[in-house]
């Protein structure tokens, strides 16, 4: 069984319908008094990243630069899931221009993420499969709490080539011969070997720990200038930012394309229903 398919059926998750109204807001946004935003995702059951969840993240990162906020920590409300990734049921039948947003939206979020000016770490208190593991990359700084949990991006085990762009903050993150063979055997890392590799970098014994293990990281740039520190964080990731940019339309063709395919639907078809008999 695919990690990812463990995940969900370990909470009981079967595919949401698009009409499905959510209780409260998908992301809490709170600035301590030293400027530094923690951003918690809480879209139940495994924060799937659907278009209504992408939206609010892009706001809420929005929100941050504009409010000048010194540093973000992005964590999750489940107590065992980060971010399970993608949304299926975006892509399962899709209504072509919610699609379109949807995949516009996730680009948005990664510019946001990956190339914003503040000081950003991931307290990855669960597991963190495929778009979860994207978010995590994303930051500068990773602590993931000890136990039976796993990271990685494992689109190939489910017939999926990574973009560009995820592959990009992959080797952002870890060497390009770890990250082509991660990125082609679909590998899952567990907590120990994702220190290892570089692609987390402590470990914490909980949520709170790595919270504030990931403050502690952000505290050793008080003594180093912001315009500096900003600069310099911009200038080693604006090849594969310029990369997006410049393919922008290219990257949303090619993900229509696929989501149009037949034989894609009828796989995703089988995998809903997998999770179905599973749950």
């Amino acid at each position: 069984m695919s990690v990812l398919r463990r995940v969900l059926c370990q909470n009981r998750w079967l595919p949401q319908t698009r009409a499905l109204s959510t209780q409260g807001p998908l992301v809490d946004l709170k600035v301590d008094n030293a400027g530094v935003a923690v951003m918690t995702l809480q879209r139940p059951p495994v924060n799937s990243l659907n278009l209504d969840l992408l939206k609010e993240m892009s706001k809420s990162l929005d929100e941050i630069a504009k409010n000048k906020s010194k540093a973000m920590i992005l964590t999750s409300a489940s107590p065992k899931v980060f971010s399970a990734g993608l949304d299926i049921m975006e892509m399962y039948k899709p209504d072509l221009k919610r699609v379109e947003e949807f995949w516009t939206t996730l680009q948005e979020v990664w510019f946001k993420l990956f190339g914003s000016n503040f000081i950003t770490a991931a307290a990855i208190n669960g597991h963190a499969p495929a778009g979860g593991c994207l978010l995590a990359m994303c930051c500068e700084y990773r602590v993931m709490t000890g136990g039976n949990f796993s990271i990685g991006l494992n689109e190939t085990a489910l017939g999926i080539v990574a973009p560009n762009w995820f592959m990009d903050t992959m080797t952002n993150t870890i060497p390009v011969r770890e990250a082509e063979y991660a990125l082609t055997t679909a590998r899952m890392f567990n907590v120990e070997e994702a220190l290892k590799v570089g692609l987390i970098d402590e470990v914490a014994t909980d949520k709170d720990d790595a919270i504030a293990k990931c403050k502690g990281f952000i505290g050793k740039f008080d003594r180093i200038p912001a315009l500096a520190r900003s600069i310099t964080k911009l200038k080693m990731r604006q090849a594969a930012i310029k990369r997006l940019q410049d393919g922008r339309r290219e990257d949303l063709n090619e993900f229509l394309q696929f989501v149009q395919n037949p034989k894609i639907q009828k796989s995703l078809e089988m995998y809903i229903q997998s999770l179905k008999k599973k749950a």
